[in-house]
């Protein structure tokens, strides 16, 4: 079983990538590895809506997005890690799903979805933002319909979101009493049969 991770913050060290890297250590102490994508080292560029991946489903621009096609289209299990910044996906994560359009336009022009595979597709959400109360559950809502979407392009059926709020300086989530728990959990969960 292929597992792979993106961590979508800017922040090194910060409480998103604390929260993927005990999501991965449950996977891992599973039995399974997992390769985890740096989104913000990788060179990616935005997807330019120029239509090039219509006929073909596949991006007329090469870069370090092309890693990351291989590594979508073979996995089953797959885990998007992002802050919430102004109650959305990171830049990093958000510049990611959109160049995914040329598998949006495999699916639903092309008609060929990406094959469940042996083992199924399923995803892991992990959403860490800073606002409280409504607002914070509100952005936690937006940036999960995101998600949801580039979840669902990428023939991943179902998936679970783990998303906290209030947790803004760099640390903070080790102060959370359950939120390394609960990533760790789930990522020992995501990869049972």
């Amino acid at each position: 079983m292929k597992i792979i991770a993106f961590l979508g913050s800017p922040r090194e060290g910060g409480n998103t990538e604390l929260l993927l890297k005990e999501a991965v250590k449950g996977v891992e102490e599973s039995g399974f590895g997992a390769q985890t994508f740096n989104l913000n080292t990788m060179n990616i560029s935005p997807c330019q809506n120029c239509g090039g991946c219509d006929d073909t489903g596949i991006c007329v621009f090469e870069d370090d997005m092309f890693q990351i096609y291989d590594a979508i289209r073979t996995a089953s299990r797959l885990i998007l890690a992002s802050p919430i910044f102004f109650s959305a996906l990171s830049a990093q994560i958000k510049t990611m799903i959109d160049r995914c359009q040329a598998f949006w336009c495999e699916k639903y022009i092309l008609k060929k979805p990406i094959p469940a595979g042996s083992y199924g597709r399923k995803g892991l959400l992990l959403l860490v933002g800073g606002q409280k109360k409504e607002i914070g559950l509100q952005g936690i809502q937006c940036a999960g319909t995101s998600a949801k979407a580039f979840f669902r392009t990428v023939s991943v059926s179902e998936h679970k979101t783990l998303g906290y709020t209030g947790i803004d300086a760099k640390g903070a989530i080790l102060k959370h009493p359950d939120a390394l728990k609960e990533a760790y959990e789930a990522g020992r969960e995501l990869v049972k049969s």
